[in-house]
């Protein structure tokens, strides 16, 4: 039997679909250059290599909007992580005067919430759009913010259950959280439930740039972890080659939420597919533009999670993947 969450999500991302595919059908809105501001939580670089600026921009170009002919995309970067940067970033994104601002969530969607009350928002990507204050209900946002959600919540569970396949006799699991993410900390604890129930050790660790990552996963090997897993944030994604590198270095099993990780050269991922949902929300933004408000726009649950495994890192690592972790894999990176 399907979950009741399921079939909602299914109903309602069907209904999605097919309201794309009509507007894909129809014309923008004509007479207007219009202004749609990108701010993303990492380098420029990442958004470009992992495929999610551009699949932004071609799911754009599929609803009429093409750059210089009616559309200019102010895009702005948060390489520089903390408070101050967040704000200001915010603030000159927000003095290009945009129509619709595309977020891919976290902190840098509150940084624009704090920001703004009347500028339309859509997220890319929420773990929880009630618990963040994002949205009053999923069927109704309300205020100024619409988007995608991820329901983040349900997937760390399974991370643990996928090491545990990769790793069978798993006893000491580390976490790479965001210190400046506040939905991090109640997804620790959700993990550290987990591993009590399955009698696994989890050693946090905090991090908000590069140098505090290499520490952090060197600790996690000295306290004698056998893997890792990496709490999901766009801050992680510009640094995926080298925490699968320092992974390889110190033979740790690891995991993410993003396939973007294991394409990156890390071991696996289990969770959305994420460049879809960048993909997506160009909907929202051209139902935004023909008029409606982001608070009656429904957030878009997600009804498939894929697990993807990087045999190659896997090798490095030394680590035989089983037939059943094989069998359950969405695709195999040879």
């Amino acid at each position: 039997m399907i979950a009741r969450r399921e079939f909602i999500a299914a109903l309602g991302a069907g209904a999605f679909a097919a309201s794309f595919g009509a507007l894909a059908q129809a014309k923008p809105p004509a007479g207007k250059m219009w202004h749609i501001g990108f701010f993303y939580g990492g380098s420029r670089e990442s958004a470009m290599s992992t495929g999610r600026y551009a699949a932004f921009l071609r799911g754009m170009r599929e609803l009429g909007y093409v750059e210089g002919k009616n559309l200019l995309v102010e895009a702005r970067f948060v390489t520089e992580f903390g408070p101050e940067p967040l704000s200001e970033l915010a603030q000159e994104l927000l003095r290009t005067n945009p129509d619709v601002i595309v977020s891919s969530g976290g902190a840098y969607t509150q940084a624009l919430k704090v920001a703004t009350s009347t500028v339309p928002i859509v997220f890319v990507v929420s773990v929880d759009p009630i618990g963040e204050g994002l949205a009053a209900s999923l069927a109704h946002p309300g205020r100024n913010l619409t988007g995608l959600a991820g329901f983040l919540e349900q997937v760390f569970p399974k991370h643990v259950e996928m090491l545990k396949l990769a790793v069978p006799r798993l006893s000491r699991i580390g976490v790479l959280a965001n210190s400046r993410n506040a939905t991090h900390p109640g997804l620790l604890k959700d993990i550290e439930a987990v591993g009590r129930k399955n009698e696994i050790q989890v050693v946090r660790t905090t991090v908000d740039s590069l140098p505090e990552i290499e520490r952090a996963v060197a600790a996690i090997a000295k306290e004698h972890c056998q893997a890792f897993l990496i709490l999901g944030d766009t801050f992680f994604v510009q640094y995926f080659p080298r925490i699968a590198t320092l992974a390889s270095r110190y033979r740790l099993a690891s995991i993410y939420s993003g396939r973007e990780y294991p394409e990156a050269g890390g071991l696996m991922s289990y969770g959305p597919n994420f460049s879809e949902n960048y993909h997506r929300a160009p909907t929202y933004v051209d139902k935004i533009l023909r008029g409606a408000k982001p608070g009656d726009l429904p957030v878009e649950q997600p009804i498939k999670f894929e697990l993807v495994v990087n045999r190659k890192a896997a090798n490095a690592i030394g680590i035989p993947l089983s037939q059943e972790l094989l069998f359950r894999a969405d695709k195999v990176i040879e």
